[in-house]
């Protein structure tokens, strides 16, 4: 289920993102989403990626060099609460794929005390139009109080200048990830 949920964000992002532009990924990993974002933005744009973790900005450099995309993406190793200290105004996109890095520590998590401060401040930089995308993973410990900040959030710019969609599955035992997009009017 997680993986249909993210190609379909991948889509929705690669739809929204034009030749030059910048982009974010608020939460670096392995570098899947990153590379999408730089493969999508082409060698004008750029795509800063933030992680805390040493080990997730290693595999993201790693995947981005491989692919020959290591020149369109800063890697930033600090919480994705401070990125309005390094990247500039005008993004399309901001990704979030919250929870843990797969193949890491369940121990280390977003947390959603930082996620909203993050998700504020990427909503700070989007251009006109431009989106926030966040991939919830409400099963793991500390998910589902992520979830609900997130939420909490959402909930405070429904009909103020903001357009929110949700994608995921009903009837799934669990909880399924979910995918919400919010664009910037």
């Amino acid at each position: 289920m997680a993986h249909k949920v993210l190609d379909f964000v991948h889509r929705v992002a690669a739809h929204a993102i034009r030749s030059g532009d910048v982009a974010i990924d608020a939460t670096a990993g392995n570098g899947h989403d990153t590379a999408r974002l730089a493969q999508a933005v082409g060698s004008a744009g750029h795509v800063w990626a933030f992680d805390i973790q040493a080990k997730a900005l290693r595999n993201t450099a790693r995947r981005l060099g491989d692919l020959g995309l290591g020149e369109r993406v800063t890697l930033v190793r600090e919480t994705h609460a401070r990125m309005v200290d390094y990247v500039p105004d005008g993004v399309r996109v901001a990704a979030f794929n919250l929870g843990y890095l797969p193949g890491g520590s369940r121990d280390l998590i977003t947390r959603p005390g930082s996620t909203r401060h993050a998700l504020t401040a990427a909503a700070d930089l989007l251009l006109p139009g431009g989106l926030l995308i966040v991939v919830i993973y409400a099963g793991h410990p500390g998910g589902a109080a992520e979830k609900e900040a997130v939420d909490y959030w959402l909930d405070e710019r429904v009909g103020s200048g903001w357009g929110v969609v949700r994608f995921g599955f009903s009837g799934k035992r669990g909880a399924p990830p979910e995918a919400v997009i919010v664009r910037r009017r």
